[in-house]
């Protein structure tokens, strides 16, 4: 269970870079962007595909980020320059991308068991400079990749309250009065989903080097699990402001990760149901919130009504 646990803790800190890139889509674009479950599996064959032929693992990962990044653009191009509805531009990039996966591999499955990782060299790392004296080894990548989420995760905050980033938030908010500031609309949706799809590849990458393969199939249903994450990471840690929002989604992942880890360990449930799993929790997620608002309004209302009952008691004894 322990071992389940802590492996849940360090997937659910890769897999919160694909759920902040699905929040910049969803949430900050009001963009419903299929193309992740592409440019997920594009990020993870980049960088094995460019590991086994002898490049160091950061620049393969850089390279990743890249390939996310373009991917994302050409979304933006078919919606804004090409006028394809935004779910169907998204379905069309997810299905080019996966003959441009294969096309990158070379085949449905890299293998990077014997090649170096950035795993393996941060292994290597801490063992040569003596800081497994001090902190397990067990914990390297726990660490190290909870310093590059929350990094990212303050890159993203800063980039939101540039001059650039309100104005993407005000594209996803109404479109027609951001356009009436001769703000260009196209070029920040084109840059937002750019920049959504970068960190969706980046988690890619980070993900094939931690599993030590690349898989077409690598990204089936990532759109559900990054929505899993934004939805659970705000029902639970709330939306008040941005900051807040993005550490709730990087929660929401972390937290996704743990109850599929958990769920798991029931005796009739399967490593098969796990899609069953993520469809659940995120029904639970969307409806479990509002139940609780029902609730809530109900105790409001009964609450006034027994206060107008008491007001019109007091009223009548004065009367009387």
């Amino acid at each position: 269970m322990i071992t389940a646990l802590f492996g849940s803790l360090e997937s659910g800190i890769i897999y919160a870079l694909m759920a902040l890139g699905v929040y910049l889509s969803f949430r900050i674009l009001d963009f419903p962007d299929l193309t992740v479950d592409g440019s997920f599996v594009t990020g993870g064959a980049v960088a094995a595909s460019m590991i086994i032929t002898g490049v160091h693992p950061l620049t393969a990962t850089l390279a990743a980020i890249l390939a996310g990044f373009l991917a994302g653009c050409v979304t933006g191009v078919l919606h804004t320059k090409g006028k394809i509805n935004p779910l169907l531009s998204g379905i069309l990039m997810m299905i080019a991308l996966y003959s441009i996966n294969l096309r990158i591999m070379g085949r449905a499955n890299v293998s990077l068991l014997n090649e170096g990782t950035i795993f393996k060299d941060l292994a290597l790392f801490w063992e040569s400079s003596g800081l497994e004296s001090f902190i397990p080894i067990s914990w390297s990548i726990i660490i190290v990749m909870a310093l590059v989420t929350l990094s990212m995760k303050f890159l993203v905050d800063l980039f939101l309250k540039t001059e650039i980033g309100l104005a993407i938030r005000a594209t996803g908010d109404n479109q027609r009065m951001i356009r009436s500031l001769s703000a260009n609309t196209d070029w920040l949706i084109i840059l937002g989903l750019g920049i959504s799809n970068a960190l969706v590849a980046l988690s890619g990458a980070f993900i094939a080097q931690y599993n030590g393969f690349s898989d077409i199939g690598l990204g089936v249903g990532m759109i559900v699990i990054g929505l899993a994450s934004v939805i659970i990471g705000e029902a639970l840690f709330g939306t008040k402001t941005i900051v807040r929002t993005t550490f709730a989604v990087i929660g929401g992942a972390i937290i996704y990760r743990i109850v599929v880890a958990l769920a798991l360990r029931v005796d009739f449930l399967e490593t098969g149901d796990m899609k069953l799993i993520t469809a659940v929790i995120v029904i639970f997620a969307l409806v479990a919130p509002k139940v609780i608002e029902n609730f809530r309004e109900k105790k409001r209302r009964k609450q006034r009504h027994a206060d107008q009952l008491a007001n019109m008691q007091k009223d009548g004894e004065r009367l009387a």
